[in-house]
Parts: C-alpha cells; sequence; structure tokens
C-alpha cells in the first residue's frame, strides 16, 4: 500500500490504520480512497483484529479531505453526481467493529467522511477542524449532513458556514461532545489504542452489536441527507476553475475558536 499503513497487534487484537501521506498533509487521492475500502472490506473477515484506531501520519495534519490533484470524472449530467468520498468510511463499507479516531493537527473538509464514521474521536490538544467548503465556492453537502449527527446544530452550522475563517480547537470540540478525550501533546495515539485494547478484550457480539445499535440511532437521518446532497452539490458548486481561482486567492489567516 502506497498511502495507507496498518499495523495490527494479535495480543491486544487491535488494528492501527494511518493515513501516510503527511506529504499531502494525509489528503485522500483516488488511490488512497481504493486502499480504505479495501482495507475496511478486508477488516470485516479478521477475526484476530477487534477494534481498529485509524489516525493520520505527521503532526501536521490527520486528514485535510480529498487531495486537490485528484482527477474525479464526473458524468456530464446535473442528475448524476460521482462523489470519490462516499463510501470511504468503516460503516459504509459494512464494518461494525468498533473504530476511535487518533486526531492530530488538522481534520478538514472530506476528513469528515471519515470521522463522521468512526465511533468516538481522542484529540491531540493542536487538533483543529474546520471545513473549507464555502470559502472556495463549494456546498458542504455530505460532510455537513455527517458532523450534524455529532454535534449541536448551531455548531455543525458555524464549521461549515465559516469556511477557512475559523477552525475548532480540540478542546471546544470536546466541550460541544465531537471529542471524547484531550489529551496531553502526542498522546492521542497511544490513549485511543488503549481504549480500543480494553473495547478488544470484550467479547466481539457484544461489541458489534453496540456499534450497529449506535449507527442505527442516526442511520436514517444520514441516508435522507445524502439523498439531497447530490442535487445540493450539482446546483451549489462553482465551476472547478472558479474554485481554484478562490482556492489560491485565500487569506492564510483564521481565528481558532
Amino acid at each position: 500500500m502506497t498511502g495507507l499503513r496498518v499495523t495490527a497487534d494479535q495480543d491486544t487484537k487491535v488494528a492501527v490504520v494511518t493515513l501516510d501521506r503527511p506529504h499531502r498533509l494525509n489528503a485522500i487521492d483516488l488511490g488512497l480512497r481504493d486502499e480504505l475500502v479495501a482495507v475496511w472490506q478486508e477488516l470485516r473477515f479478521d477475526d484476530s483484529v477487534r477494534a481498529v484506531v485509524l489516525t493520520g501520519a505527521g503532526e501536521r495534519a490527520f486528514c485535510t479531505g480529498l487531495d486537490r490533484d485528484a482527477e474525479v470524472p464526473q458524468p456530464n449530467s446535473p442528475y448524476m453526481t460521482d462523489d470519490p468520498l462516499l463510501r470511504v468510511g468503516p460503516k459504509s463499507n459494512d464494518l461494525w467493529k468498533p473504530v476511535v479516531a487518533a486526531v492530530n493537527g488538522m481534520a478538514c473538509g472530506g476528513a469528515f467522511y471519515l470521522l463522521g464514521e468512526c465511533d468516538f474521536l481522542v484529540a491531540d490538544p493542536a487538533a483543529t477542524f474546520f471545513d473549507p467548503h464555502t470559502a472556495y465556492g463549494m456546498v458542504s453537502a455530505y460532510e455537513s449532513v455527517l458532523m450534524a449527527q455529532s454535534m449541536p446544530h448551531g455548531e455543525a452550522a458555524r464549521l461549515a458556514l465559516m469556511g477557512t475563517a475559523e477552525r475548532l480547537s480540540a478542546e471546544r470540540a470536546r466541550t460541544i461532545g465531537l471529542v471524547t478525550e484531550v489529551t496531553a501533546p502526542g498522546g492521542a495515539l497511544a490513549a485511543a489504542t488503549a481504549a480500543a485494547q480494553v473495547i478488544a478484550g470484550y467479547p466481539p457480539e457484544g461489541v458489534q452489536g453496540t456499534v450497529r445499535a449506535l449507527w442505527a440511532a442516526k442511520e436514517a437521518a444520514v441516508q435522507r441527507g445524502f439523498a439531497q446532497a447530490p442535487h445540493l452539490v450539482a446546483l451549489g458548486n462553482l465551476p472547478p476553475d472558479q474554485q481554484a481561482g478562490l482556492f489560491r486567492s485565500r487569506h492564510p489567516g483564521f481565528r481558532l475558536r
């Protein structure tokens, strides 16, 4: 695998899945997307793994969403949109083993496809969360639907609408319920792995049934939101060249909240 690193501990029955493109801030290109889908599918059949930790390589970013250099062909029709990240998460691949996210650095945009399908998040104090879509003339559709299940409506709305001008700090994310724990600096992976080890020590049938029940509590809302997303994206996104222009002229400053 070129963009993904997977290690499994046979004693603890925990696998660590690491997005391994730090030179691209762990942005997801189509190759990494395919690798993630394959790993989630493989873990469904690997009984030696009972819990998973998802993290990003390096200190700068957990994941910055879809790689802007990824070429994503689209049908020439407003009624058909192929979203490249729609099946990138564990739940979308029918994996009902618990997945704990260890968030370090930036998590933004398409990263929420992954975070929205993790069971809970542990964050380094330097972690930040933001959604740049609106700043670049794009609709935050799938990301907003997923984040609306993980935080109060006003917080999800502010995150999506403020674009690149504001970032959510790890501590604020903990306060609103997006993050369950903020660790000491550099401690997110260890804390997430420790929690995963506890869960992996329990009988897997009960754990997996609980994961499935928790997802069922918000699954209907996600499906209804996703059903509207393609139309909203087709109507609201600026043409790619105009998006690129906004990206090139972006302002580097932001407020940390």
